[in-house]
């Protein structure tokens, strides 16, 4: 019996925003993300591109989204990961925009580091506490 293969590609991730021009911002001035256009759907929202057909879309989400809310950075939650090519340039980049190692796992300001996986790895809260992991070949 032959095994059947399928070509599947991660094409985008939603997260939900409750105020879409800060979220805007935090992906376009933290991440340096490239906003691309949108169609016009029923709701708010806005897209970026992470790279090669690869994108982020924001979606406004109202009464209907599921928020974190006050939960902390929380390694183990929900996230998305993105990879990078200088994993010290990027911690300095966030360092400059007024994120902190810090211990306290609210603060919206932390940045969390790991290597579990066996790679640099760090997190840090959107606005709306959706946990961001970036992370980088061993380095």
């Amino acid at each position: 019996m032959s095994e059947t293969r399928i070509d599947v590609r991660l094409h985008h991730v939603s997260i939900p925003v409750s105020d879409l021009e800060r979220s805007r911002q935090f992906y376009r001035d933290i991440l340096l993300l490239t906003e691309i256009p949108r169609p016009s759907f029923r709701t708010a929202g806005a897209w970026f591109r992470i790279n090669d057909g690869q994108e982020l879309h924001l979606i406004v989400g109202g009464d209907r989204a599921t928020f974190r809310g006050t939960k902390s950075l929380d390694l183990d939650d929900t996230h998305f990961a993105m990879r990078v090519g200088d994993y010290p340039q990027v911690l300095q980049f966030l360092r400059t925009k007024g994120y902190r190692e810090a211990e306290d796992e609210h603060d919206p300001m932390a940045i969390r580091t790991s290597s579990a996986a066996g790679y640099p790895q760090l997190y840090i809260l959107d606005p709306d506490r959706n946990i961001v992991e970036i992370n980088a070949d061993a380095q």
